[in-house]
């Protein structure tokens, strides 16, 4: 699939776009990810002083755990995936949206 945007003679600005695309994606996610384990780290540690049953606490930070290192392993995989097909994804991108341009000029 790859190669049917992917031209070796195709022009550096095309490639520029694409890598500033990927760049804001990869940001976003970094980003998306560090709000995740604050947020979910921030209400484990607040409710904390109110769970009586040490059993409980133990089942909470299990959850919470497995929470964080999926959705982390799902994101990393998704930005490995993105990297390795960037030119088809973000390629078929920019050109829906220069065609979309292109019709509102």
């Amino acid at each position: 699939m790859e190669a049917a945007l992917h031209r070796p003679g195709a022009s550096a600005g095309l490639e520029q776009r694409i890598d500033k695309m990927h760049g804001r994606d990869r940001i976003g996610l970094v980003i998306f990810v560090a709000v995740l384990w604050c947020t979910l780290l921030y209400a484990l540690f607040s409710i904390w002083s109110y769970i009586a049953i040490p059993q409980m606490r133990i089942i909470l930070s299990v959850a919470c755990g497995l929470v964080l290192i999926f959705n982390t392993a799902a994101i990393v995989a998704m930005l490995r995936h993105y990297t390795e097909d960037k030119h088809f994804i973000y390629g078929l991108d920019i050109k829906h949206l220069d065609e979309m341009r292109r019709r509102q000029a």
